[in-house]
């Protein structure tokens, strides 16, 4: 389908049905993504103040056959918020609709418009003695429509799950404009197809999500963090057993750290830090929390005792105290930030299952360094199956070098992910970076039904062209 810029009359037309306010300068950051993969197109930037000024505009687009590229914090890793070619397109931005609209405390419940950014929704459950457990690195820039639209990981899905498990439900403006009036805060709503389920996650592809129900959570009083080193993943994945069988529930957070993360650090001068001493090969971050009456440091204590009993563990660090929690967990989150510096030749966000990790990670690593001499950086969610692991030159070297070996390196990764079973986008997202990925490695009926759907839903194509399937 065809589509038509977002032009001079197109802007005139829609001024009468829009406030000025509505319209917005064009800023750089609506053309950048954090990865530098792709640089957007200019187009008419409008941020609307309401899910009623959000209609009219996509309802002017539906008309017109213009396409519709929704801007969030920017923080996506997969290109989903940017449009490098074809007609101009409207830049949607929700960064006016950010109120919490409201809280229920006695429901567990938060109302929050799609351009609250997360620190905020965190902060509002918390002022309600409650809750909202997302948390991801970008959380003071990330806005909840994005992290809707791609349905969000971050580091507490073990204990929470995605954040699709986290909404109740949503209120969204369809293709042709209509809204979808779905803002109810019921745990029990069996009345047909699950539209809130599909939505979330759909990168924009569907509709725009305005504002969601939010599922809170009690206030964890007690907290604990800890450090061990492990000997290999093999022995992380008998420490996460372990702890799960010592502690339960209480595990918040079960995080795989390779020692070339925390030496990327010190090389670009990032300032999280390892507190042991040498760097261990392999790392495990644990994160407890208790909502009362059971003592993490104790918890922590015997978890270490017993790891270090059955030899899963011979080094590590309890925090005891808030500053000693928070650089511990400041070494995992700059992480993603040493590896930009550093400068990735390829980035792989994938899951497979559990038992499988030790074994994928010897098989990829081999096969990896068959293709050339690089440095490997394997970290990330353990507890809910999901790595990030990231290929970089040589030190000393820059990554344009082999810029030419990464579809190779990718489709090496991507091709062992598919064999063991896995995903080869675990919490990012399809974007416009993995459309070729989702054709090769995608069961064909999937594939079929999602097509059919897009289009019974947005015949025209406007709704962020490009994404998930090319343009």
């Amino acid at each position: 389908m065809t589509l038509n810029p977002a032009d001079t009359d197109f802007a005139t037309h829609l001024r009468d049905d829009l406030p000025d306010a509505v319209f917005r300068p064009l800023e750089p950051r609506f053309l950048e993504e954090p990865r530098g993969l792709f640089r957007g197109q200019s187009g008419l930037v409008l941020a609307p103040r309401s899910t009623d000024e959000v209609a009219t505009i996509v309802r002017a687009c539906h008309r017109a056959r213009v396409g519709i590229v929704p801007y969030g914090g920017g923080t996506g890793l997969v290109g989903g918020q940017v449009m490098p070619e074809g007609p101009a397109p409207v830049i949607l931005t929700l960064d006016r609709m950010t109120r919490i609209r409201d809280v229920f405390p006695a429901e567990n419940v938060l109302v929050a418009e799609a351009g609250a950014i997360l620190a905020e929704v965190q902060r509002a459950a918390a002022e309600a003695d409650r809750l909202f457990p997302l948390s991801l690195a970008s959380e003071g820039s990330a806005r909840m429509g994005g992290l809707l639209a791609t349905n969000a990981g971050g580091v507490n899905v073990l204990r929470y799950g995605n954040t699709r498990d986290l909404v109740l439900g949503i209120e969204a403006v369809l293709p042709d404009g209509s809204i979808w009036n779905g803002l109810r805060r019921l745990r029990k709503d069996n009345t047909g197809y699950d539209l809130r389920g599909l939505l979330i996650g759909a990168e924009g592809t569907l509709g725009i999500i305005t504002a969601a129900a939010l599922r809170l959570f009690p206030r964890l009083v007690e907290a604990g963090t800890a450090l061990f080193t492990v000997p290999d993943p093999d022995a992380a994945l008998g420490l996460l057993a372990l702890a799960g069988a010592r502690i339960g529930q209480g595990i918040s957070a079960f995080e795989l750290i390779s020692g070339q993360g925390p030496r990327f650090l010190i090389e670009t001068d990032c300032p999280g830090r390892c507190p042991l001493d040498p760097i261990p090969e392999w790392m495990v971050l644990v994160d407890l929390g208790f909502a009362a009456g059971t003592e993490a440091q104790a918890a922590l204590a015997d978890l270490f005792e017993a790891a270090f009993d059955a030899g899963l563990a011979s080094d590590g660090v309890v925090a005891t105290s808030e500053a000693q929690r928070h650089a511990l967990w400041a070494m995992r989150e700059d992480i993603p930030q040493a590896n930009r510096r550093v400068g990735a030749v390829s980035s792989h966000d994938i899951s497979v299952p559990l038992s499988l990790i030790p074994e994928f990670l010897r098989w990829a690593d081999a096969r990896v360094r068959e293709i050339g001499p690089f440095r490997i950086n394997a970290f990330g969610h353990l507890g809910d199956g999901n790595l990030h692991y990231n290929i970089f030159p040589p030190a000393g070297e820059p990554r344009e070098l082999y810029a030419g070996r990464r579809q190779e390196v990718a489709d090496a990764v991507y091709a062992l992910v598919h064999e063991m079973g896995g995903s080869f986008s675990a919490e990012h997202g399809i974007g416009r970076l993995k459309t070729g990925d989702l054709a090769r490695f995608a069961d064909p009926a999937k594939l079929t039904a999602m097509r059919a759907i897009k289009s019974a839903l947005d015949p025209q194509g406007i709704m962020n062209p490009g994404v998930i399937f090319p343009a």
